[in-house]
């Protein structure tokens, strides 16, 4: 099948956004990126760089209307019954005010980082340095107590600490863990704070995520930056109704959450397996472009410098949706 351009993509998004409203009535931009980004036949599906413009461009010309309710960005198709849309935004921003609640959100970032380092105690050849000790006894608010690092190679952390440091492969990994929604682009805070703080401790940054587009992996893993993709945003057993709400395709929309902290096979393979390998060939990236790496998650230098600096590809003006 021949390579669709740039124009086919944005026309592919602009149907799709349109028949996601149609059928949603309203949808946030969150749910319009996973039935569009994550779900549909593989020709069909747009990456949020694409959808983002296009989003914009059907807003200025009127044919959808954007609302902020619950911190949020609410969509609809501008002929929408004003009635179908308030009755639809109040039963939509309940569920999303429980699933954006802190509790669930803390509990939905402790999800994945203890499935991680469930991964890396299970792993031959994979020691962290930090963790979970009482993975057996939750507090009251489903909570469980992490042992973080308060020194590393003679460096007071603090705030700067990763959320693991691992000996694998000979090298040291500092792996930072990231359960959300958002794809991380190449010049997400997330992905410039991981890169500073493991360049600070001279270990290897390692990023684990939900969605990692081609561009991140194509620019950041040629300078030695590993990655790894969840495909899942975990949730912790005691949200199990907010999981189940906010998946519902007739709801939010989220099909990928999946409640647990257990590490998948994926996740199992990538810790125990393709870390210790990775590590010490990602060594050598990081030497090679450390300077440009360093400038690059200061902010010293703009995105499409460091581009040019590291021979990566230039991208086409991507961004978050």
């Amino acid at each position: 099948m021949a390579k669709l351009s740039r124009q086919d993509r944005e026309a592919i998004a602009r149907r799709r956004i349109l028949s996601v409203l149609t059928t949603q009535v309203v949808a946030t931009t969150r749910t319009i990126e996973q039935k569009i980004a994550d779900a549909g036949p593989g020709h069909l599906r747009i990456d949020p760089h694409i959808l983002t413009p296009v989003k914009a461009r059907l807003i200025r010309e009127g044919r959808v209307v954007s609302l902020s309710r619950k911190n949020a960005q609410w969509l609809h198709v501008a002929e929408e019954s004003p009635d179908r849309v308030a009755r639809r935004l109040s039963e939509l921003t309940a569920i999303w005010s429980e699933f954006t609640n802190k509790a669930v959100t803390d509990r939905m970032g402790d999800a994945l980082e203890i499935a991680v380092f469930r991964a890396m105690v299970a792993a031959d050849g994979v020691t962290p340095f930090n963790g979970f000790h009482d993975l057996n006894t939750p507090n009251d608010r489903g909570r469980y107590s992490k042992e973080e690092l308060k020194t590393f190679n003679g460096r007071s952390l603090g705030r700067e600490a990763l959320d693991f440091i691992a000996a694998a492969g000979g090298e040291y990994a500092g792996i930072e863990v990231k359960n959300v929604r958002e794809w991380l682009y190449p010049d997400r805070a997330e992905i410039k704070n991981a890169i500073r703080k493991a360049l600070a401790l001279g270990v290897i940054p390692v990023i684990v995520a939900r969605r990692i587009p081609y561009v991140t992996f194509h620019v950041l893993g040629r300078c030695g930056v590993v990655m790894h993709q969840n495909y899942n945003q975990l949730m912790s057993e005691m949200d199990r109704e907010i999981a189940a709400k906010a998946a519902d395709k007739n709801l939010l929309g989220y099909h990928d959450l999946r409640v647990g902290d257990e590490p998948d096979r994926r996740m199992t393979k990538f810790i125990g397996e393709n870390l210790p390998s990775l590590l010490p060939k990602a060594r050598a990236k990081v030497e090679e472009h450390l300077l440009a790496l360093e400038r690059f998650a200061t902010n010293a230098i703009e995105y499409n410098e460091f581009v040019a600096i590291t021979g990566g590809r230039k991208s086409e003006g991507w961004q978050s949706i």
